[in-house]
């Protein structure tokens, strides 16, 4: 790639923020190209000089979209483009003792969210074994009361089996970052309680639902399962 042309995509930047405005400056520029994944950017002294930073300033700025996982370092290809893991960095940040009220709370409301609208992508791929394998995990829970709350295992343990069917692997991934929040929501006194509970759609429940009823059933047999987290937010 040649210095000229790369001085036209990118233009000249002052000197406050400097790291910050050139790796603006790359991310626009790896847009621009329309650079995909294997895909070489231009090597540090061409970036340097079509930027009018030093080298040190390119390498900082590098080093950040390396962090991101935008970029990686190949062997006789130097920086390439290359896929992030989505949820490496979000999940550093997903602790749930450094995030404020607001954001615990609309965390929590996400994966109620997530809970009821995934019916159709389960509906479109469960298969018989889903079944037996949800009656195997529902049938290793205690018995508990109809307005029981919450169980942080065989939450993960039923829920996190939804997702699977989802066949959506980055779902997935997401649901795994957001149970500990849920459970620690749950825990920490910061949502509203109801004075009363009100009885709601079981884990047997559901299968039964997903054995014989429709997308739009499962959406309301699920809104009716978390009918009490529901409660708490709005009661």
């Amino acid at each position: 790639m040649e210095v000229l042309d790369l001085k036209e995509n990118l233009k000249s930047i002052d000197t406050s923020s400097l790291v910050d405005k050139v790796e603006a400056k790359l991310v626009a520029l790896l847009q621009e190209r329309k650079l995909k994944v294997g895909d070489s950017i231009p090597k540090e002294i061409e970036l340097a000089e079509a930027l009018g930073v030093s080298r040190t300033v390119i390498r900082e700025a590098l080093l950040r979209l390396r962090i991101l996982g935008l970029i990686e370092s190949k062997k006789k290809k130097g920086a390439v483009i290359t896929s992030p893991d989505l949820f490496a960095t979000f999940g550093k940040s997903m602790n749930p003792h450094i995030l404020d009220q607001e954001t615990l709370k609309e965390v929590f409301e996400i994966r109620l969210v997530l809970e009821i609208g995934m019916a159709d992508f389960i509906f479109k791929r469960i298969t018989p074994k889903d079944i037996e394998e949800l009656k195997e995990i529902v049938a290793k829970e205690p018995p508990t009361p109809d307005h029981h709350l919450f169980n942080i295992e065989h939450e993960i343990a039923f829920h996190g089996k939804l997702y699977e069917i989802t066949g959506n692997e980055t779902l997935k991934k997401f649901q795994k970052l957001l149970l500990p929040v849920f459970d620690y929501v749950h825990n920490s006194g910061l949502l509203k309680k109801p004075a009363s509970l009100k009885t709601f759609v079981s884990h047997k429940g559901l299968i039964n639902v997903l054995e014989t009823g429709s997308p739009e059933l499962f959406r309301n047999a699920m809104r009716n399962h978390l009918e009490n987290h529901f409660a708490r937010l709005f009661d």
